[in-house]
């Protein structure tokens, strides 16, 4: 084999590994039933999550902070769906694929949109949340603009932004791929992550590992159940650190 051959076969391993890596979807099975997880996620709350995907070596899970709650949010989790879209100004097609998406969309979704940084259109607005809501989504992140807010309110619909205004999409972007891998600031979000959003914003889990965060988060809420007791007792900081308490 010549120099130049083994150059081309490592190089062409190499990126099959980097495809499998960032492109690959986890099939994975959970040992409990999926809304079972996922309540058992909303009695959680994303801080203790994160501290949890810090254990795992995850330092990245949040999405960036710009990105908003419509609402003061109780956690609210399910799978990720993503969508991607760009900033241009074509429009043949678009209803179309639009259409295809949200056929896609299924029951316990939570909607992960990235939109390659727009700062003209709006990506969600009243429409897409009662479709939303009639095929059971159960919130939706969108890194960029929304509008029609009071219907999005008055439906009680969960949404994460990043701004506001009037402009519609057509015309000015164009939805160009859906569950497919995305990436929003440092967090990779893969179709059927666990998704959780409350007050302090959203963050992804990956999917191989969401069981034991799930575990491992509800410890951490059952230490600081104890920790607090021990607060509230006006037990001193030394004392609470020395039983295993922390601040």
């Amino acid at each position: 084999m010549s120099v130049d051959q083994y150059k081309k076969e490592v190089g062409m391993m190499n990126l099959e590994r980097l495809i499998e890596t960032r492109e690959s979807i986890p099939d994975v099975t959970f040992p409990i039933p999926d809304k079972e997880l996922l309540h058992r996620f909303e009695q959680l709350y994303t801080g203790a999550v994160n501290d949890v995907m810090r254990e795992f070596c995850l330092l990245n899970q949040a999405l960036p902070g710009h990105i908003v709650p419509l609402r003061e949010y109780r956690t609210i989790a399910g799978f990720a769906f993503t969508v991607k879209s760009a900033p241009n100004a074509m429009i043949r097609g678009e209803m179309e694929y639009r259409t295809e998406m949200l056929d896609a969309m299924h029951e316990d979704s939570f909607v992960i949109w990235d939109t390659t940084n727009d700062t003209k259109a709006t990506l969600w607005g009243g429409v897409m949340t009662a479709t939303a809501k009639g095929k059971k989504v159960k919130a939706a992140c969108i890194d960029g603009g929304i509008r029609d807010t009071h219907q999005i309110l008055e439906a009680e619909f969960p949404l994460f932004y990043k701004y506001r205004v009037s402009n519609g999409s057509l015309g000015r972007c164009l939805i160009t791929h859906y569950q497919t891998t995305l990436q929003l600031g440092d967090a990779t979000v893969k179709p059927g992550d666990v998704v959780l959003g409350d007050i302090d914003g959203v963050l992804v889990v990956p999917r191989q590992i969401a069981y034991e965060v799930l575990l491992r988060a509800e410890e951490i809420l059952e230490n600081e159940k104890k920790i607090f007791s021990w607060v509230n007792a006006g037990e001193s900081i030394q004392d609470i650190t020395e039983k295993g308490g922390y601040f």
